[in-house]
């Protein structure tokens, strides 16, 4: 009995120390985990400012952000407002000019535009002068007169002095007669040219332009036709100097044909182009 217990004191005196190793080694990973624990909360703790700076930076950036933002937003909104501003300052601007502007009224200086009717052709008056005709008649009247004296002469048997007294006696009366109907020919004869009607207060104003043949000119005549049938009927004869004669309008029915024509020394005329224009003038 006494060598057991002795064994069995021997292995509580073996497991003894190894207890006290089994605490030390506790107490040494203890320690460890101290440490660790110490290191970790070192490590996190180093983190934790870290993590702040981050989320500061975020703010700050976050913060730049808002501030940009909000810088855009005020200039786009004054921009807006300064083009708004503008757009209001031109827009009266516009209004006045559009109410300054001055309403155009149809003037004297443009032509009148008027339907195209059949334009009647100019009369041209025969190349033949009166005085040619006149020379003639009296060449052939002397002719008569002497196929008659020398026919009684041979009846008579008497000479031939009778002739010459009649021959001598009839020229002196035709050449009295022709004398105040002779003129000197025209050589050249032109019609007025750029006539045009023009609106005026009570009607129309003619106006057009002299020709350059001159020689001989004496006036001109204006002539109407109603509605372009019938006469010409000469409203005015204006002297050579005068190149417009003003028509009073009467009615607003139908419509009236114009002509202007020059007139020459010798009684020839050349007519310029005819135009209608709506209405009855006088």
């Amino acid at each position: 009995m006494a060598a057991k217990k002795k064994t069995a004191a021997k292995k509580v005196a073996k497991k003894a120390p190894a207890k006290r190793t089994v605490k030390k080694v506790a107490k040494k990973s203890a320690a460890k985990k101290t440490v660790a624990k110490k290191r970790v909360a070192k490590k996190v703790a180093k983190k934790a400012p870290a993590k702040r700076t981050v989320k500061k930076v975020a703010k700050k950036s976050a913060a730049k952000k808002s501030v940009a933002k909000k810088k855009v937003a005020k200039k786009s909104t004054a921009k807006k407002a300064a083009v708004k501003k503008k757009v209001a300052k031109k827009a009266p601007a516009k209004r006045a000019v559009k109410k300054s502007a001055p309403i155009r009224v149809s003037t004297p200086s443009a032509p009148v535009v008027a339907p195209k009717p059949v334009a009647a052709k100019p009369v041209v008056a025969p190349k033949q002068s009166a005085s040619d005709r006149v020379k003639f008649l009296v060449v052939a009247g002397i002719v008569i007169l002497a196929v008659i004296v020398w026919s009684k002469s041979g009846k008579e048997g008497d000479d031939a002095a009778p002739a010459p007294s009649i021959s001598q006696s009839a020229e002196p009366t035709e050449s009295a007669s022709a004398t105040p109907t002779e003129t000197a020919a025209v050589a050249a004869v032109e019609a007025p040219s750029k006539f045009v009607a023009l609106k005026s207060a009570d009607g129309l104003k003619l106006r057009w332009v002299a020709p350059t043949a001159v020689d001989g000119l004496t006036g001109y005549n204006v002539e109407i036709r109603a509605k372009g049938a019938g006469d010409w009927t000469t409203i005015a004869t204006v002297p050579a100097d005068q190149l417009s004669q003003d028509v009073t309008k009467s009615s607003d029915t139908g419509w009236t044909q114009f002509r202007v024509s020059s007139v020459y020394s010798d009684g020839q005329t050349a007519s310029a182009t005819v135009f209608g224009i709506p209405g009855e003038f006088k």
